[in-house]
């Protein structure tokens, strides 16, 4: 498997940003297929020096409509199937958030069940107008995704989107915080892009060191969680990078950072 070579994810890179489109017509659900290519792109994003940042969006009407239902209806499970597929669904969320680089949802339309486990496990969502994030899966006879949404609501909007399947548009996301902004839709990826390469811009060790940490503290203690910081606070004082962002601070030049 190459990045080159995805039939459902497209990867463009440059400037030290990749912009990873989900591209499942027509509205990019996800199937066993999408689930596999896109855990392939974090894993392989994560070992690139190129790369220091990614915009996570989607092609098209829809960021993620759910599972691929169409594809489920009537299908017959062999043995072991159905829990594979559910583990394969699991980590391909896990895989945007356990990815090295900092990922940035861009939500160019539904993020539905699926769609909206894949948003909540970006470290940063930037939402378009026409965006829309739900919990559907009970008015087609199914459930799942409550635990991510929980990352991104309150209990009780978490509990009225699974059980009304209610949705929240972009500028309800940003009136609740939940997204950093919401813009028009022909600004989506420009603004996005634009947050990446800030980002990009430091260093790689100190971003994907802040983005273990961030993703560890999360369940811990406050004493816990700052003792763990501290800690890799320690770790990165030691790097050439951090010697050489004081040096630059102190010299009054932009830092050249080597992520070492």
């Amino acid at each position: 498997m190459e990045l080159t070579s995805l039939d459902t994810i497209k990867v463009e890179i440059e400037n030290l940003v990749a912009v990873v489109t989900m591209n499942n017509p027509p509205v990019n659900a996800q199937s066993d297929q999408t689930q596999e290519e896109l855990i392939f792109t974090m894993d392989a994003l994560s070992d690139r020096n190129d790369v220091r940042a990614i915009v996570l969006t989607g092609e098209g009407k829809a960021f993620c409509a759910g599972v691929d239902i169409k594809s489920r209806a009537g299908k017959v499970w062999g043995e072991g199937a159905r829990r594979r597929n559910q583990r394969s669904a699991r980590e391909s969320y896990h895989s945007v958030r356990e990815c090295t680089k900092p990922v940035i949802g861009a939500i160019n339309g539904y993020a539905l069940g699926a769609g909206l486990a894949i948003v909540a496990s970006c470290d940063v969502l930037i939402a378009s107008e026409r965006a829309q994030i739900g919990l559907p899966e009970v008015t087609v006879g199914l459930m799942g995704g409550c635990r991510h949404a929980m990352q991104l609501f309150g209990r009780s909007q978490v509990r009225w989107m699974m059980l009304s399947g209610e949705r929240v548009d972009g500028a309800e996301l940003y009136r609740r915080g939940v997204v950093q902004a919401c813009v028009p839709h022909d600004e989506l990826l420009t603004t996005a892009r634009a947050m990446a390469e800030k980002i990009a811009g430091y260093s790689p060790l100190a971003t994907a060191l802040a983005k273990q940490s961030m993703n560890t503290i999360e369940q811990m203690s406050l004493r816990d969680g700052y003792r763990y910081e501290q800690e890799m606070t320690i770790q990165l004082g030691k790097s050439e990078d951090s010697k050489e962002a004081m040096a630059a601070f102190a010299e009054k030049r932009a830092p050249v950072f080597t992520g070492r």
